[in-house]
């Protein structure tokens, strides 16, 4: 199928093309146009009429939805998981784990590599597996259960990866904790390492980013605030924009205020992840939910553990996306923190994140705002 005359983001710009899809794959993007179709062959196009196309959004940090999490190792609910995703304009996801003990992240983890090795038919593509916990502070742990925090543990940390042959993508630590250090120059041979759930100073950020971390675990939340004497995590990630620290962003309406998001993406140019942090009441009405062993309480759109502390969000990436626009984020500057730069972060951007020839064709078709029109997995439409 060639789609014509399309505003179709590539490469971070809007441009009007066509590009073709065969086998579930773009084949072909125009400049601008492609030749004209073969009807006796049976070829087929479709004109969109100037309408806009973005590659299917990439979340690398969500819990659940639909009333399923993925730490429940359930399939039927990861399943569940995945279809309201795709149908949300979400096409990839990399479903993370939490502080739990090792055997319950373990069978979670084999669950999520079935669903890697199935991929089922309308759900979203499950690309890789963050580990957020257990290597983190007591005093930052947040909505984290604190009975199953640890020190870090390389040993266990592999063992978990080597049990889904490898689909561990990033694993979260707090740099203050013994070893972190050591930690994180093996693990990040490995995976992404990211800064999460810190009471981290400064030097200690900076000791464990010297050692391999790139990433920084939804930014503002769970970590010490930048002070003029103190700039902490926050400070040391900024800085090492050479070495291309990558830094998550919650951007429900509630995690963060929308200043603090237009602040993000300027100590952070070009390198803002969005995510979700989505719980298993996404997509959910008001009422009481489960994390890791806690109740959780939905209500007003905020996500509360009963002494009120946030836990995650109750919104997909996608809205996440849309509220980031709002705020001011020129779109093109959202769209990649919700595509591309995700995609990289899990080791996947060479098949999703981009309308490119060879990635998967995951694309959605939208109205001038970017509101979602019809969604394409595969080439198919949801």
């Amino acid at each position: 199928m060639i789609y014509r005359n399309a505003e179709v983001f590539i490469d971070g710009h809007f441009r009007i093309c066509d590009f073709e899809v065969i086998d579930g794959r773009f084949v072909a993007i125009g400049n601008p146009y492609l030749p004209a179709v073969d009807e006796a062959a049976g070829d087929e196009e479709t004109n969109l009429d100037g309408r806009w196309v973005i590659p299917g959004l990439v979340d690398v940090h969500t819990h659940g939805s639909m009333n399923a999490d993925f730490s429940d190792g359930d399939y039927e609910g990861l399943k569940k998981m995945a279809a309201y995703l795709a149908e949300s304009g979400v096409t990839s996801f990399a479903p993370a784990g939490m502080t739990l003990p090792y055997e319950t992240l373990a069978e979670a983890f084999a669950t999520g590599k079935k669903l890697h090795d199935e991929c089922p038919e309308g759900c979203a593509r499950l690309m890789g597996l963050p580990l957020e916990g257990p290597f983190f502070s007591e005093k930052k742990k947040g909505a984290q259960n604190g009975a199953y925090l640890r020190d870090p543990d390389f040993d266990a940390f592999k063992k978990l990866f080597d049990g889904c042959d490898g689909l561990v993508r990033i694993v979260d630590v707090a740099p203050e904790l013994p070893g972190a250090v050591d930690f994180t120059a093996k693990a990040s041979e490995l995976a992404t390492v990211s800064i999460a759930h810190t009471d981290a100073s400064y030097e200690e950020a900076a000791a464990v980013l010297d050692a391999g971390a790139t990433h920084l675990t939804h930014l503002y939340n769970a970590m010490p605030p930048i002070h003029h004497r103190k700039p902490g995590v926050i400070g040391a990630g900024s800085e090492r924009d050479d070495s291309g620290v990558i830094a998550e962003l919650i951007c429900d309406g509630y995690h963060v205020h929308p200043s603090s998001v237009r602040m993000a993406f300027k100590l952070f140019p070009g390198r803002i992840c969005l995510i979700s942090d989505s719980l298993r009441c996404c997509g959910m009405p008001e009422g009481k939910y489960e994390l890791g062993g806690q109740d959780v309480f939905l209500k007003g759109g905020v996500a509360r553990l009963e002494d009120g502390t946030i836990a995650g969000s109750a919104s997909n990436v996608y809205t996440c996306m849309l509220n980031a626009i709002e705020y001011g984020i020129p779109k093109e500057t959202a769209i990649t923190a919700a595509t591309i730069t995700p995609a990289k972060e899990i080791g996947a951007d060479d098949l999703i994140g981009s309308i490119a020839v060879g990635k998967h064709a995951d694309f959605i078709i939208c109205d001038e705002s970017l509101k979602p029109e019809t969604i394409f997995l595969g080439g198919k439409e949801i």
